[in-house]
């Protein structure tokens, strides 16, 4: 089962590519005021992620996932009880 301990570090990697150099990112690093992701990286982002955890991440709770710890919860339960 998927949890913020070994979850978050996952998602560090793929946020890689989006992270501005000399940023690093924590938990509450905030995905668009932080890293400054527009729509089209978002969705980029999305489909990276819904490959990586072979899941589907529903558009409707994509505004609920602010920071990197929101992301996280979000992808767990889906792992968990996939929609």
């Amino acid at each position: 089962m998927l949890n913020q301990e070994n979850l978050l570090p996952r998602l560090y990697e793929i946020l890689g590519p989006f992270t501005k150099e000399g940023r690093t990112l924590n938990p509450e690093t905030q995905l668009v005021a932080d890293l400054g992701l527009d729509s089209m990286q978002v969705m980029e982002l999305l489909s990276t992620i819904e490959d990586d955890f072979d899941i589907s991440v529903p558009l409707n709770i994509v505004p609920e996932m602010k920071t990197v710890n929101d992301l996280a919860d979000q992808i767990s339960k889906l792992v968990v009880s996939p929609s």
